[in-house]
């Protein structure tokens, strides 16, 4: 089989390591090591630089075109593309990403991994494995930074059940990435010495890296963040309201009811009444001051019925009609119509980091943004750090839509300000994944989710308009989840968490410190001392 064709075809099966379906759960950390580890197989056997950058990009274009795929469906269904440009949108998309793996490649070049195949002593193949994490795990932090940040696919997400997850909380998501680098690049070795006489050498990180999932298991018993305060009844809503009518002005006001009714069933018992109240991303789909007066007093009404706060997705504009931002809004029965109308609310929260193309436009692309139809774009963008909305005796910071695959960013509302303002107890994120139908976009950011909530300690709500509505608990369990593409609502009781996390403390710098430092050396001692090595093959 051609070299570019098996990339291209563990590129693709990579991409099925992130979500759940196809494949069984369980079996997602697996397939994820095995098939990186079969990629910096055959990226060590290339014995030309340009061939080996081929297959990392080949590798890459594969595992972003499957993995991204739903992308295809928010260009052309819902933004009017046609589907040869929504096609090739998903495609350069890809390969821009693919650069990053390409990136990666160079760097195991530079630290000799052309040289795995020579008779390399435990040590020196030790440290070309943990060369190869570094510099793996380097290049995802480039993706997920540079240009505003796309981590979406970083390989540490394929390890949100498994030994490796337990990780989460001491060095967060990079961590996770390096540990499975590890595991992949000593897979990589084992099959490439396994018959030669330095096959201990490899055994001794296949050693080293059940040592770490031995590890992981040990850890999974530690409890690094205590209860906080009283546990409350959270309401998450899901209404289901399709794309294709979300913004239709002539169906608007039918959404916006079918949320109102979900909100206001009854709980099933007295215990049960929710003190909370979520709904999703623009559930209120137009700027606050353009939504008749009735509707905000019928939600003030049904805030009143439950005694209860709401928390809703909103768009927001000053009076002037000048900055416009993508907010989350909490208010109860007592809250003047008129501070809703004129974004007055006690609590709000103004998405940070915004979706390029959605809903901000890079320089340059505006006549891509302009050959779609996607409402509400260019908003501005909120400050980080936006303090939590104090809740019923809880801290409560909500998050919208993607802002929560960045956890660097997700950690700032954790911590406690030099103000004294407490950090958040519980986190909630606000979404509306209809943009991409039925797809894996709702259960690659479920899983996203469950990182977020091991790396901090925190619950972490979802609710959403189409799925994955959940509620996953401190330790990444997934507690409860409503059914895609159903409305229905999930009245469940949180128990907010204090205490910060090793990750929370310390944030990504200990990774990169610890992968630049590897790198470095492994280039310095790998790429030049081995090659006048004989070749085991």
């Amino acid at each position: 089989m051609p070299a570019g064709l098996i990339a291209l075809l563990l590129g693709s099966v990579h991409a099925l390591s992130f979500a759940p379906q196809p494949l069984p759960l369980w079996m997602l950390p697996f397939v994820q090591i095995f098939t990186l580890a079969l990629c910096l197989l055959e990226v060590s056997r290339l014995s030309r630089t340009r061939s080996a950058l081929v297959f990392g990009f080949l590798f890459g274009l594969g595992h972003f075109t499957v993995g991204l795929y739903w992308l295809f469906i928010s260009m052309h269904r819902y933004g009017g593309l046609a589907w040869p440009m929504a096609a090739l949108g998903v495609l350069a998309l890809a390969a821009f990403l693919a650069l990053y793996i390409v990136l990666a490649v160079a760097g195991l070049r530079v630290a000799g991994i052309h040289h795995a195949g020579r008779q390399l002593n435990w040590r020196q193949q030790l440290l070309m494995a943990v060369t190869c994490a570094s510099v793996w795990t380097l290049a995802e932090w480039l993706r997920g930074t540079l240009l505003t940040g796309f981590p979406w696919l970083n390989i540490g997400y394929a390890h949100a059940e498994g030994v490796l997850a337990w990780w989460a909380p001491v060095t967060g998501v990079y961590g996770l990435a390096w540990l499975a680098a590890f595991a992949a690049a000593s897979v990589a070795l084992f099959i490439r010495h396994k018959d030669s006489d330095r096959a201990a050498g490899a055994a001794v990180c296949i050693g080293i890296t059940i040592l770490i999932g031995l590890a992981g298991i040990i850890l999974s018993h530690k409890a690094w963040t205590d209860p906080a305060g009283d546990p409350l009844i959270i309401r998450l809503v899901q209404g289901n309201v399709p794309q294709s009518e979300k913004f239709d002005p002539a169906l608007m006001s039918q959404g916006i009811a079918t949320y109102q009714e979900l909100a206001a069933l009854e709980a099933k018992s007295d215990e049960g009444q929710p003190d909370i109240i979520v709904l999703p991303e623009t559930v209120m789909p137009v700027f606050q001051d353009l939504i008749a007066r009735e509707i905000w007093q019928q939600w003030l009404r049904i805030a009143a019925q439950h005694d209860a706060t709401i928390l809703m997705g909103a768009p927001l504009r000053d009076a002037a009609g000048q900055h416009h931002t993508n907010s989350a809004i909490a208010f109860s029965a007592d809250t003047p119509v008129e501070d809703l109308m004129s974004a007055q609310t006690p609590h709000r929260y103004d998405k940070h980091h915004l979706v390029p193309f959605g809903e901000f436009v890079p320089k340059g692309f505006r006549w891509f943004v302009d050959a779609m139809h996607i409402p509400l774009g260019d908003f501005d963008r909120g400050f980080l750090g936006q303090a939590p909305f104090s809740l019923r005796d809880q801290h409560v910071a909500p998050d919208i839509c993607y802002e929560d695959i960045f956890g660097e960013e997700i950690i700032q509302q954790v911590r406690p300000d030099d103000g004294g303002t407490p950090g958040a107890t519980v986190l909630i994120n606000v979404s509306n994944l209809a943009w991409f139908g039925d797809t894996w976009a709702l259960r690659q950011h479920l899983q996203i989710a469950r990182v977020r909530a091991m790396e901090t300690g925190r619950p972490m709500l979802r609710a959403t308009n189409t799925g994955a509505t959940a509620a996953i608990d401190p330790n990444g369990t997934l507690r409860a989840l409503l059914p895609t593409m159903e409305a229905g609502v999930l009245d469940i009781e949180v128990q907010g968490m204090q205490g910060l996390t090793p990750y929370t403390r310390w944030g990504n710098l200990p990774v990169l410190l610890w992968s630049l430092l590897w790198w470095l050396t492994g280039s310095m001692v790998l790429g030049r001392r081995i090659a006048c090595l004989p070749k085991v093959e």
